[in-house]
């Protein structure tokens, strides 16, 4: 119980608290600060991992209250963690590469004066990300998804001075919000049918539930998790974030925010394998999801951008897994696993070209970056063989396994999602070769004041480790280990491939190599400019603008409310409003009328008095009759 605070509370949140309570006084030491305390957290996190390990299979999850949050009669719910077998998984995910990262953002904000600020606002995300795993109910679930939208907020825009970074720290905030409203639904329906918010007492509840209400339910979660995981039609936010520093977008990727998503949907497997219709979307917005990040991904110029298309892309493999039910829930978290390890390495090595390259971003004004960049080359290299799905490295592993379990659906149902998710593969294999080739082969296209320079220790030491993980953790994971420790949390299923798993190896790596092969084909062997050409295709254009994401929320979402606030604002002017104003109006007419027969002379009031004298004089002589 003692290690189960220590991971999310008494390290991150007493980190982030000193170093914003404590202001300039904590500036010279403060990133020490915040990277001990994540550190520690990890430290604690492997400590319960290996106690866990300790125990047998029906006795590994380790439940704990603190405190009472709503002690009514109606509705009781305590301040509970639960570590088990699934919330172990993302806890040493969440802070051992947090914590690389914060070493990495050291020497990343160096020269930056608000370092502790920075440093303070990471050790706020991990600790709400922790917490978010960690709860044992929807309520202090939903206190952590809230955490980690303030501090993304916080995050994206902290260089607020520049209006690009405010205007999408601004946006992925209201594109959350919405997100989050599906949450806080699906949070009071769960209580409105089974009386608790409680994980225990929801899934208990769940299969005597009527199946209308755990569809409506699935749906409204599904609503949340495509908010935080910038799943179809909440992913316009994702592109935009890349405004914060580099270590942000590493630790949004590969560790937190857009893993929660994924994590919230395999944690509320029982609701959805009890709603078929919830997992039919789930599927399909995964399904859809993959290839539209994919599609983007080949039209970027910035490579932080297209890194983050690929984020959106991969994502959607893990929400297109988890839609499968039992079959899919495992290699979910497999990818989740592998795709933090390559995702944060490959992110970090953007941050260690733009770092030798004074912040350009352009992958059309790089180039030949593997001599001067040796490191950052490998590192980001092994990245590049990971997530496109290169054996033995660690995504081959992961998404085959999606590939495979989504074929295995069975009937048009498999051979459509599965078909989508080998394309998404080829796809991802073409824009991947396209980033790795204009940014460190062919000729250098970088201007002349540009020194590109290896960067220092402090920041290839994680990126190494990363590049590490890159390599090992699939095959670590792999064959039925994680499927089987995952096992009592998200239960058993057995598969019926349609192929045996050699040739469907065969078939997935021969489209990879396809993809791979075309982007070289176009950018190793074609001359590239510094410029992207204008005489593009339609396709092109679109992904070049996000297919229009942006457009589409605009048409549907934002004139529409504009149009309905503007409605509201004209009927509270002239119907509210107007009502209040002339009710005055009538009470100064009447008032004004009134004020005539005030005469002051008494004369005038004698013969009122005696005209209503005889006025009732005569109602009660003719009442009496």
């Amino acid at each position: 119980m003692t290690t189960l605070w220590w991971i999310p509370i008494a390290a991150p949140l007493a980190g982030a608290a000193v170093l914003l309570l404590g202001g300039r006084r904590t500036d010279r030491w403060g990133h020490l600060l915040a990277t001990a305390a994540v550190s520690a957290s990890f430290a604690a996190a492997v400590v319960g991992f290996v106690r866990m390990l300790g125990r047998d299979t029906a006795h590994r999850a380790v439940d704990g209250t603190l405190f009472s949050w709503v002690p009514t009669a109606g509705l009781h719910i305590d301040f509970g963690l639960r570590a088990d077998q699934l919330s172990v998984c993302f806890v040493l995910l969440i802070t051992g590469v947090g914590a690389l990262i914060h070493v990495y953002s050291i020497g990343y904000m160096a020269h930056d004066p608000d370092r502790r600020r920075f440093f303070a606002y990471l050790n706020l995300f991990v600790a709400a990300m922790l917490l978010l795993v960690l709860a044992d109910n929807y309520f202090g679930l939903y206190v952590g998804w809230e955490g980690v939208g303030l501090a993304s907020y916080l995050l994206i825009g902290f260089w607020s001075q520049k209006p690009s970074a405010a205007a999408a720290a601004k946006k992925a905030f209201v594109v959350n919000r919405v997100g989050d409203i599906g949450l806080v639904l699906g949070i009071g329906w769960m209580f409105a049918v089974t009386g608790t918010v409680s994980f225990a007492g929801v899934f208990a509840v769940a299969p005597d539930a009527s199946q209308s209400a755990l569809t409506g339910i699935g749906l409204l979660l599904l609503l949340a998790a495509c908010g935080k995981s910038a799943q179809v039609p909440l992913q316009s936010w994702l592109g935009d974030a890349m405004e914060g520093p580099t270590p942000v977008s590493a630790l949004i990727h590969a560790a937190t925010m857009v893993t929660a998503g994924v994590y919230l949907i395999v944690r509320s497997g029982p609701i959805f394998n009890t709603a078929p219709a919830a997992q039919t979307a789930v599927v399909t917005v995964g399904a859809v999801t993959l290839l539209f990040g994919a599609v983007i991904g080949c039209a970027k110029d910035d490579i932080k951008k297209a890194l983050a298309a690929s984020t959106m892309s991969q994502i959607g493999y893990m929400v297109l897994a988890a839609g499968l039910g039992p079959a899919g829930y495992a290699v979910a978290i497999l990818h989740l696993l592998t795709h933090g390890f390559f995702k944060a390495g490959l992110f970090l090595g953007a941050g260690s070209v733009m770092h030798a390259m004074n912040d350009e971003t352009d992958i059309r004004r790089f180039g030949g970056l593997r001599t001067v960049l040796p490191i950052t080359f490998v590192t980001f290299g092994i990245g590049y063989l990971a997530i496109i799905g290169v054996p033995p490295f660690a995504g081959f592993f992961s998404k085959d396994a999606i590939i495979e379990s989504a074929f295995a659906a069975g009937g048009v149902r498999g051979l459509v999602l599965g078909t989508a998710a080998l394309v998404g593969a080829g796809i991802t294999a073409f824009y991947m070769t396209r980033v790795m080739l204009l940014t460190f082969f062919g000729r250098p296209r970088w201007d002349e004041d540009a020194h590109p320079h290896e960067s220092p220790p402090v920041m290839t030491t994680p990126m190494i480790v990363l590049a590490l993980g890159s390599v090992g953790a699939g095959a670590a994971l792999a064959g039925g280990r994680l499927v089987s420790w995952l096992e009592p949390v998200v239960g058993s299923h057995h598969e019926h491939p349609v192929l045996p798993g050699w040739a469907m190896t065969i078939i997935i790596l021969a489209v990879v190599f396809a993809g791979a092969w075309a982007g070289w084909r176009m950018y190793a062997v074609e001359r590239v400019d510094r410029s992207a050409p204008h005489d593009v295709s339609a396709l092109t254009r679109a992904a070049r603008r996000d297919l229009y994401g942006d457009a589409v929320n605009e048409a549907v979402f934002m004139r529409p409310g504009r149009g309905l606030a503007t409605g509201v604002a004209v009927a509270d002017n002239r119907v509210v409003d107007g009502a209040a104003r002339l009710t005055a109006a009538a009470v100064s007419l009447a008032s004004g009328l009134l004020r005539r027969a005030e005469t002051g002379y008494v004369r005038s009031y004698a013969l009122s008095m005696l005209v209503g004298t005889v006025a009732v004089a005569g109602l009660i002589w003719v009442v009496g009759r």
